[in-house]
């Protein structure tokens, strides 16, 4: 997928979602009155507020601390090398104490921007691949990823809250005051528009994995190699840490936010031999490529917030 081809998905898709939202929402409030307003604004304070507060809630979760220069100068120098080819302001530079390999870029406007790695990346990837993450996380940041996604959380969320409200005063009713048919055809109706804008949202959401990766591919000399062995490496070696990965699915809420999602490492490093060392980071993606993309691959995908690997490895390479 070309630059503007992924662009043009982005806004369409962006489109799609802010549509059907308003299309839907329009014809609720026409069916129902304007008192409705009040569970809508309920659920955008909510989640603006979660959004404020996010960071420290994940700083808590994932035991998150700031580094100083002094403690972890190369990442410091990294950071701020790459932060100025990307035209931002450099982001506060965490460590996450949490037992995989993974990163992920996050902020809000109290908090401030913030790119976190986990101490289990520094030990697992090489110098060159940890500045390749690092350029992927920022494109993040760069394309406001962390504001993009929380606003079209919002549309999904406001339909599930509608569907469960209808559906919990029904249940708590008297008999002889259940909820007309029409009342339950709208918690019906949304209810199918929560499921089909989760599609949506999900589909973005990896349509701006690619776009981060382009970024880090853009600013990151011989970027394409290095982000494709850090992947192969960071999947790989979270499939061998069945039990750290349990830990870490506890806080699954969260996963959207890592470079790669710990939960399809298994599925994602099939095509590695569990027996066979690999000789070279090189080979490692030369084996994940060699996989083919199946028909359940495809239907996995769509209910996944990341690209199948094998298709970001592939388009990563087309970039190189």
């Amino acid at each position: 997928m070309g630059l503007w081809q992924l662009r043009l998905s982005i806004l369409g898709t962006l489109a799609i979602i802010i549509g059907l939202s308003t299309l839907f929402f329009s014809v609720l409030l026409w069916w129902l009155g304007v008192d409705l307003m009040v569970l809508p604004f309920l659920v955008i304070v909510f989640n603006v507020v979660q959004w404020l507060i996010a960071p420290y809630i994940i700083d808590a979760m994932y035991r998150v601390r700031e580094v100083s220069k002094s403690e972890q100068p190369r990442l410091h120098e990294v950071v701020e090398k790459l932060s100025e080819k990307s035209s931002l302001t450099k982001p506060r530079v965490m460590i996450a104490n949490i037992p995989i390999p993974n990163a992920f870029a996050y902020g809000s406007p109290i908090a401030g921007s913030r790119v976190a790695v986990t101490s289990e990346l520094l030990k697992t990837l090489d110098e060159e691949e940890v500045e390749a993450v690092i350029g992927h996380e920022l494109g993040h940041l760069k394309h406001l990823d962390v504001q993009v996604m929380m606003f079209v959380s919002i549309l999904p969320a406001i339909f599930y809250y509608i569907y469960l409200s209808i559906f919990y005063s029904s249940m708590f009713r008297r008999r002889d005051e259940r909820a007309s048919g029409g009342t339950v055809a709208i918690g019906m109706a949304s209810l199918i528009m929560y499921l089909i804008l989760t599609l949506f949202t999900l589909y973005l959401s990896r349509l701006r994995e690619y776009f981060a990766d382009r970024h880090s591919a853009s600013i990151v000399e011989d970027g394409p190699r290095k982000l494709s062995e850090g992947l192969a490496k960071i999947v790989n070696s979270t499939r061998r840490m069945r039990h750290a990965r349990r830990d870490v699915g506890t806080f699954s809420s969260f996963k959207a936010l890592f470079i790669s999602d710990p939960d399809r490492a298994e599925a994602d490093s099939a095509a590695i031999s569990h027996t066979v060392g690999y000789r070279t980071d090189q080979r490692l993606v030369e084996e994940m490529l060699r996989r083919e993309v199946t028909s359940f691959d495809r239907l996995a995908e769509l209910f996944s917030t990341h690209p199948n690997i094998v298709k970001r490895l592939r388009t990563l390479r087309n970039l190189a």
